[in-house]
């Protein structure tokens, strides 16, 4: 039995970020700013001091961090740690007997009392020349010497002996190089830095299938390609496809998910496979791998990413269907089970069955995973994955990025809580999450708070605000501002928000009432949209889309995740939340109701947004350009359609 790590001679304890007791790391990414904490202290009342001491991904010793008591008498220590480059780090906690403060705050007590003040200075002297030995050579330990001398010197007065030990320059050099005693380390824990796009960016959703011309009605990848200006224009960093797989015949579905689907109806992408491939050929409709390659090219030319769904599914007429047969379950007569999520059926997909051969579908996952990337795909949108084992998700992840770090993993898993978190532990860099079902500010307020707690250690969310899968019955019944007001809060709440195409255009009828399906869903066939008229008719909110992209491309505090603090307000329809990176602070308020102009007091933290409780803010409004002052209470009145939000820049 593996015996009990000793607790050291200066406990250290309760070490964050901590994932899975230490055996996974914590998440960080280029540049973001972590705050790592431990619970420290030791017996009686002499002085202690902790820091942070990392390791870098290559193993050379890396910056030391001192620490501080996060709050009087908690015995909680921490210090903001900031990395700047990929890969797998370590940290420790170190603390230590902090002898020199422990004398001087015996000293400040007995010198002016005149309790053996000879002996008091002699203790700090000899004390003094300890910390100089250990210090580095140079005008440090020079500094440090000729203080010990001072106090050792009993020809000159108590006041000037004493005076020596507490000038600035004295308490600079200690606070880079303390006398530490009964160093005590905690164990190493893991923390991995990937780069800034696994926690910042703003993802659009479109199907490159609906971008065609009168002539052609089915888009390609050449006549899709038109409409990524004005997405870059938007500015949005990624643009997620739909899968662009061969689409099976066999049980394919029609319009509005029938079952009698008729000759022209394209299929469901996510129904991948037919005679013409697989998971690693293009669907000929859309062109050719060469075409794809060069969508992607003319994507990054424009500063967009590619990311790519990888749904591992299969239609019946997939390649694997007949090939590996044993990658399906069979029932007792031979069939294979379709997919099923009830009340939903997919009589056109076969899902996987991974028990038989893990292994062989590990290595055949990874092979299209490693295709795709060859043609410059950076970033997969898993669909579905917790439908299959964890395990396997941990193998492939870790295979792909051994070798290619800088490649993102988003999680489609809108399921239970234990396995949307787990998968985010095991290695996906990014998780959709309940954003779209939180929409009241008690339900936004606990979920933000949970997301930007502890959980912000391992799971980074993508707020998407709408999905082909998803019409949320806000958006059915809010009309134009929900759409709105959604959008500011997805944009500055999460590092991470998307749409899918048409939101834009506040598109919000239902299949049937009391259902998340579009009417006419882009799933089960082309949604060809007049992009220019809805710009001349005024029916879209690009404006307001590319407006929050721009303020959050101006202000580093919307890049992060873990700086979310709410504010108070007095009215349950009006929500208050600031973001805080260095001297940049962003301050916004939502209204939450789509319907009503609301009213209210806005109650600030001010101390969270780095400023006294009676300072007075000047705040600029970024989307409407009006800038007021603000103290401690503030009074709003945010009106639907006009203005449902303010997103103020804190001067």
């Amino acid at each position: 039995m593996k015996s009990t790590r000793a607790i050291g001679r200066i406990p250290v304890r309760d070490v964050e970020p901590r994932v899975e007791c230490g055996r996974r790391p914590a998440k960080a990414v280029v540049g973001e700013t972590v705050r790592i904490s431990a619970t420290v202290f030791r017996e009686g009342h002499d002085a202690i001091g902790a820091n942070v001491v990392l390791k870098s991904p290559e193993g050379g010793r890396g910056p030391w961090t001192p620490m501080r008591e996060l709050a009087p008498g908690t015995d909680r220590w921490g210090a903001d740690v900031t990395l700047e480059a990929m890969g797998r780090w370590t940290f420790t906690v170190e603390a230590w007997s902090d002898p020199i403060t422990t004398w001087r705050r015996n000293a400040e007590i007995k010198i002016p009392a005149g309790i053996d003040p000879g002996l008091v200075l002699e203790e700090g002297g000899l004390l003094h020349e300890k910390a100089a030995a250990r210090a580095p050579r140079g005008p440090q330990r020079t500094l440090l010497r000729e203080t010990a001398k001072k106090l050792l010197d009993d020809s000159t007065s108590v006041a000037e002996r004493y005076a020596a030990a507490l000038t600035p320059e004295v308490d600079a050099v200690l606070a880079r190089f303390p006398l530490r005693e009964l160093v005590t380390a905690s164990e190493p824990l893991p923390l991995l830095v990937e780069r800034e796009r696994a926690l910042y960016g703003s993802w659009y959703e479109f199907f490159p299938r609906s971008e065609g011309t009168p002539q052609q009605p089915h888009g390609t990848f050449r006549t899709a390609a038109r409409r990524l200006p004005a997405i870059a224009a938007m500015g949005f960093d990624v643009v997620y496809l739909p899968p662009i797989h061969p689409i099976g015949t066999t049980f394919r579905k029609g319009r509005n998910n029938t079952l009698d689907p008729r000759p022209d109806d394209v299929g469901v992408p996510w129904a991948i496979g037919s005679p013409e491939g697989g998971h690693d050929a293009v669907h000929p409709a859309l062109g050719t791998l060469e075409d794809f390659t060069w969508f992607v090219g003319q994507a990054r030319e424009l500063g967009l990413e590619i990311a790519l769904d990888f749904a591992l599914q299969c239609s019946p007429d997939h390649p694997w269907v007949h090939k590996h047969p044993e990658w399906f379950h069979h029932r007792p007569d031979g069939t294979i089970a379709y997919a099923e999520n009830p009340p939903k059926k997919y009589q056109d997909i076969y899902p996987v069955a991974f028990d038989a051969d893990l292994k062989g579908l590990v290595a055949e996952t990874v092979r299209v995973l490693r295709h795709w990337m060859g043609h410059g795909v950076r970033i997969f949108r898993v669909d579905n994955p917790h439908t299959k084992p964890v395990v396997f998700w941990e193998r492939v992840i870790a295979d792909v990025n051994r070798t290619d770090p800088d490649v993102i993993f988003l999680a489609e898993a809108f399921t239970r809580p234990a396995m949307m978190h787990t998968l985010a532990q095991i290695g996906f860099q990014q998780s959709y999450t309940y954003f779209t079902w939180r929409t009241t500010k008690d339900e936004l307020t606990d979920y933000l708070t949970e997301l930007s707690g502890q959980a912000a250690s391992y799971m980074r969310p993508n707020f998407f605000a709408n999905t082909p899968d998803i019409l949320p019955a806000h958006l059915q019944h809010g009309g134009r501002p929900a759409f709105e007001a959604r959008a500011v809060l997805a944009a500055t709440l999460s590092p991470t928000w998307g749409l899918y195409s048409g939101y834009e255009l506040c598109e919000n009828t239902p299949l049937r009432e009391g259902g998340e399906e579009y009417l006419d869903s882009e799933k089960y066939q082309l949604t060809p949209r007049d992009w220019d008229a809805a710009e001349r008719e005024g029916r879209t909110i690009a404006p307001l889309i590319t407006r929050l992209n721009d303020i959050r491309r101006a202000n580093p505090a919307l890049h992060r995740l873990r700086n979310l603090r709410f504010h108070g307000t007095d009215n349950p329809s009006v929500i208050a939340y600031s973001k805080r990176e260095g001297s940049n602070t962003v301050l916004v308020v939502v209204n939450l109701d789509p319907h009503h102009t609301q009213e209210a007091t806005v109650s600030l933290d001010m101390p969270q947004l780095g400023v006294e409780h009676d300072a007075t803010l000047s705040v600029h409004d970024e989307l409407t350009g009006d800038t007021y002052a603000w103290g401690r209470t503030n009074y709003v009145r945010l009106e639907p359609g006009r203005t449902p939000a303010h997103v103020f820049h804190v001067r």
